[in-house]
């Protein structure tokens, strides 16, 4: 089978024309390079930069990257301490939401995650896993759960506890135990981490929150939009309400990628869903905690209107919340 290449084979972005079989499969190329897709920083097991840089990391992010993280762990060690196998797993999680906080700091957490039981399937309450990692390597997880059963305990400090026998896990605190939220901050040391990140996409436009264009036009937008490119949201301070308790960094933007979009082609208005969202109080670093973090969907407008439908961890009820927020514009 040959393997249709635009443009010039060795650019860093080329994307194969895979050729289709005789019933119409796809049928991968040859000669097939996953290029799009690098590691902007790897640190040992004791977090120490053993190549890239945390400035690299953020500069991508910055830039609407998309992040997955690479570790290695004992199986003995992280999912059964109780078993005699020793064996290697390599483990890549997708981050669909990253931070980028006073433009220095970077994070991601997953956010389409339940909890997964290796190598059998599923934990055994129906919740979502919301890790957190930050550019240092230090973990948090918030778990809402799903399954309807009653709180037992409200919403505080909880003693700090770290599983039995897993000496690689080290939990800074407790937060929320016996309700509907529990959240922690960890650190486990993962013998590497690899912030690997897609940097492919393209900023095509910059508005202020009043929706004042400041560079590119809709219009690219509106272009790429019709061509069925993929679009990513960059939001100013999106954050900002959960700060109130406490001091936070000045500026922090939010990285989600859009799900179905329309535009209004007389108003010239366009108007986009997300995908799920966790929100964090900013921080260096940042970290779970009572009250500072929810999760939810955005409904974002070219004019800088934001609706934020608000899921509540602890009740899992929902509210809309309107703000006016600056937004870059991402296409691929």
């Amino acid at each position: 089978m040959s393997t249709v290449f635009h443009g010039d084979a060795t650019d860093m972005n080329v994307h194969p024309t895979f050729d289709r079989s005789a019933d119409g499969d796809q049928t991968a190329p040859e000669e097939y390079t996953m290029t799009d897709w690098r590691c902007a920083l790897e640190l040992d097991s004791q977090r120490t930069v053993t190549s890239g840089s945390t400035i690299e990391l953020t500069n991508a992010i910055g830039r609407a990257a998309d992040l997955r993280i690479y570790t290695e762990f004992l199986h003995c060690e992280h999912i059964d301490v109780r078993s005699s196998s020793a064996e290697r797993i390599r483990e890549v999680a997708e981050f669909g939401v990253t931070y980028r906080i006073d433009k220095t700091w970077s994070a991601g957490i997953m956010t389409l995650r339940q909890p997964i039981e290796l190598p059998a399937g599923f934990g055994p309450r129906s919740s979502m896993s919301f890790f957190l990692y930050n550019q240092d390597g230090t973990q948090a997880i918030a778990r809402p759960h799903l399954d309807g059963e009653p709180p037992s305990a409200s919403p505080g400090p909880s003693p700090t506890a770290c599983p039995d026998d897993m000496p690689k896990y080290h939990a800074f605190d407790g937060w929320d135990q016996g309700t509907n939220a529990p959240s922690h901050n960890f650190v486990y040391e993962f013998d590497v981490f690899r912030f690997c990140v897609n940097d492919s996409w393209s900023e095509v436009l910059r508005h202020s929150a009043t929706g004042e264009v400041l560079s590119g036009s809709l219009a690219a937008l509106v272009d790429a939009f019709s061509s069925g490119c993929a679009i990513k949201l960059g939001i100013d301070n999106l954050c900002a309400d959960l700060a109130s308790a406490a001091p936070f960094a000045t500026h922090h933007e939010v990285f989600v990628q859009g799900g179905s979009a329309y535009y209004y082609t007389e108003q010239k208005l366009f108007i986009i869903g997300s995908h799920p969202l966790v929100r964090v109080r900013p921080g260096v670093p940042m970290q779970y905690a009572t009250g500072n973090w929810d999760f939810g969907w955005l409904m974002a407008r070219s004019d800088g209107h934001v609706v934020y439908r608000r899921c509540d961890p602890y009740s899992l009820k929902f509210s809309d919340h309107v703000t006016q927020n600056a937004v870059r514009w991402f296409v691929r």
